[in-house]
């Protein structure tokens, strides 16, 4: 295909891969961000192997897993230490991990990257609607005034994006009532390590604890840190921030005692974020112009862990369809199609999930626990269990992501 002139719409994990790849590969990019100053709110991340073979493809795989800190398994257990599940990462295959990440330190990695490639930023503008025109798609603001045209314009501006409806691809958009709280701590002597740690307590309780590596560059700390969220109902925030600090601070001390040295870094309810979470379907994902990506196209419950990974396959796919000798809107639908099983898989997991760990359908928790032990201990439903947590499920009776191609990404696997 011809170089294209791409307008991206937002500056965040995909829309920066993005730029980054399509610069690369010689396409004219512009990047508009509705921030004077980009950067990438919340607190930790997963990175799994499919998002990391991605990272690899950018040749900044060795800059992330310096930034990162290597995890091993993910463990979930009640407040009586007793698993629920574990899953370790080598029972798939021996060289695979997970990454914890720190948001801001990977926004800073695709943000230099994106630059690098030749992306122009335009900052401090906001994009309120697309028109699509015969040879190109004119972008406009919030006083109905064109801001320019471009070829192919590419929407990756986040769960909450404004532009999906006006495309007529958005089949169901709709907020989950559960969310979490947020806290970033010092870990000086890198005492959690290696796991994602979980507590659950039925269904309406559960406290995690992700090592979240070294931080953005420039930040001033050099120790590690481990990211603390807590599921909260979202109309029961303001309630916890007049009068519930004190008694969730004990709370989460009970259930985790080690993790007295975090909570004692948080001396005002104002240090805590709070994040909310969307479950958003389109289909496709493109028109003759346009294309949605990241948490634009599929955003999700976080329960896989897999919001940054899909982003980062969303790029990738994108770029290879783009560079393919076709016409556009061909390339735009073998994008669609490629991503489709799974993008669909995960969605439809993650949604049925949810409910298990954040819900007020109590009853699920002893239900849930007791099917996941089971599950673990039969070798083919730990190994599917595995491949999911992995990134690489496309569906049930379809192949999975080829597992080689991603080993190869990996450092471990060399």
């Amino acid at each position: 295909m011809r170089a294209l002139d791409v307008g991206i719409v937002g500056c965040g994990f995909a829309g920066a891969a993005t730029a980054a790849l399509l610069g690369r590969a010689g396409h004219r990019v512009t990047v508009y961000e509705e921030f004077a100053q980009p950067s990438a709110l919340g607190a930790g991340i997963v990175l799994q192997p499919t998002g990391m073979s991605v990272l690899a493809e950018l040749g900044v795989l060795g800059r992330v897993l310096e930034r990162g800190a290597r995890l091993e398994s993910l463990h979930c257990v009640t407040p009586e230490n007793k698993d629920v599940f574990r899953l370790d990462y080598a029972q798939l295959h021996p060289a695979l991990f997970g990454l914890g990440m720190h948001r801001g330190a990977l926004f800073q990695i695709l943000h230099e990257l994106a630059v690098a490639a030749g992306a122009n930023l335009r900052r401090s503008t906001s994009v309120a609607s697309v028109r699509e025109r015969p040879q190109k798609a004119q972008l406009l603001d919030h006083a109905g005034q064109p801001l320019a045209e471009h070829d192919l314009v590419v929407v990756a501006n986040g769960a909450r994006s404004d532009l999906r409806r006006a495309a007529g691809l958005l089949r169901r958009e709709r907020p989950y009532p559960w969310g979490a709280l947020w806290f970033v701590a010092r870990d000086p002597e890198h005492f959690y390590r290696d796991r994602l740690r979980q507590i659950t307590n039925g269904t309406r309780h559960m406290l995690g604890l992700l090592p979240t590596g070294l931080g953005p560059r420039g930040d001033g700390l050099s120790e590690h840190r481990v990211s603390l969220f807590w599921s909260i109902r979202m109309d029961r925030i303001d309630d916890f921030r007049r009068t519930g600090f004190v008694a969730w601070k004990e709370q989460v001390l009970r259930y985790e005692p080690d993790a007295a040295f975090v909570l004692d870094q948080i001396e005002s309810v104002e240090q805590v974020l709070t994040a909310g979470y969307h479950d958003v379907v389109m289909s496709p994902w493109h028109t003759q112009r346009q294309v949605f990506i990241g948490d634009a196209a599929h955003a999700m419950s976080p329960q896989l862990g897999q919001g940054t990974n899909l982003a980062l396959l969303d790029a990738s796919a994108l770029c290879a369809a783009l560079n393919e000798d076709v016409p556009l809107v061909v390339a735009l639908e073998r994008y669609s199609r490629a991503r489709e099983a799974h993008i669909d898989f995960y969605q439809f997991a993650s949604r049925w999930l949810t409910p298990l760990f954040q819900s007020d359908l109590q009853a699920l928790g002893p239900l849930r626990n007791v099917a996941m032990r089971l599950a673990c201990q039969l070798p083919f439903m730990r190994e599917e269990m595995l491949r999911t947590m992995s990134g690489i499920k496309r569906g049930i009776a379809r192949p999975s992501l080829a597992l080689q191609t991603i080993l190869a990404a990996l450092p471990a696997a060399r």
